[in-house]
């Protein structure tokens, strides 16, 4: 559970910066999210589902397998973000995110080249090893 709190989202090596409001994973999560600039090269998927508003900056959206990437700017429509979407999501210059988040499901996959796929649990702890 987290109230006010600042914290990497997407673990250490992550780009993106989270101010939470409340997570309670078991039910929603309120986040203020600043990229900057290009993510780590790891596609991935999320536990949660999510609604997104852009307030500020530019991201551009990937999908694993697909050579069409999505361009975001700052607008009143939000970005829907469901658990299966498997992308990776980079910031031209800075970007800030106000982001609704749903409950969490126990598990999340992530595939970074060279590395493989992998499932990730609470924590951002590897499932089987």
């Amino acid at each position: 559970m987290k109230f006010f709190k600042h914290a990497k989202d997407g673990g250490p090596q992550s780009t993106v910066d989270g101010w939470w409001l409340v997570e309670i994973k078991g039910l929603f999560s309120i986040a203020l999210l600043r990229f900057r600039g290009p993510s780590r090269f790891a596609y991935h998927e999320h536990a949660f589902n999510s609604v997104n508003w852009l307030l500020r900056g530019q991201l551009v959206e990937r999908y694993r397998g697909s050579r069409i990437a999505r361009v975001h700017n700052a607008s009143l429509i939000p970005i829907v973000t469901r658990r299966d979407h498997f992308h990776m999501v980079d910031s031209v210059a800075t970007s800030w995110v106000l982001s609704f988040r749903g409950p969490w499901a126990k598990t999340w996959r992530e595939y970074i080249p060279g590395v493989g796929m992998r499932t990730l649990t609470d924590g951002r702890e590897v499932c089987g090893e």
